[in-house]
């Protein structure tokens, strides 16, 4: 069991405040890697940290396991939280989460696939192109991300 789940154990369904991270990863040509999750939307490899483990490399994790795709140093795009962003999953289970946001424009290796558990599909889109069903705050995050870098 994870470090959530033994929580949960003691909280039940009452809120949590979690720590992920969400990685946007930019090829060569400026297209952004999303994968399709199991709920059927689209968005950035991403997921909550573990104990010990640094932001950082909960994001290198994350994308690894989401998609086989090895990336390096991340950049900091920006951290995001609030009542806007509060979730209740349909067990009933509810938490306000603190995303930190980083961008990775240097992908050092790996195969481009899904882990078909998390991830039923990976690919690249271009900005202009992102596919329907993106989610909301991943569509915000991209915008901010392409900001940065000036797409």
């Amino acid at each position: 069991m994870g470090y959530i789940e033994d929580l949960r154990k003691f909280v039940g369904n009452q809120p949590l405040i979690l720590v992920g991270v969400a990685v946007a990863v930019v090829n060569e040509s400026g297209e952004f890697l999303l994968q399709k999750r199991a709920d059927g939307q689209w968005g950035v490899p991403g997921g909550f940290i573990e104990l010990g483990e640094s932001t950082e490399e909960a994001g290198k994790r994350e994308v690894l396991e989401e998609t086989g795709i090895e990336i390096g140093k991340l950049d900091l795009v920006g951290v995001f939280s609030g009542k806007q962003h509060f979730v209740k999953l349909p067990n009933g289970d509810e938490f306000y989460p603190v995303t930190i946001a980083y961008l990775k424009k240097e992908i050092m290796g790996g195969v481009l696939k899904s882990d078909g558990k998390e991830t039923t599909e990976a690919r690249f889109f271009k900005i202009n192109e992102l596919p329907d069903g993106l989610n909301p705050i991943i569509g915000n995050l991209i915008k901010q991300y392409s900001l940065s870098l000036s797409i």
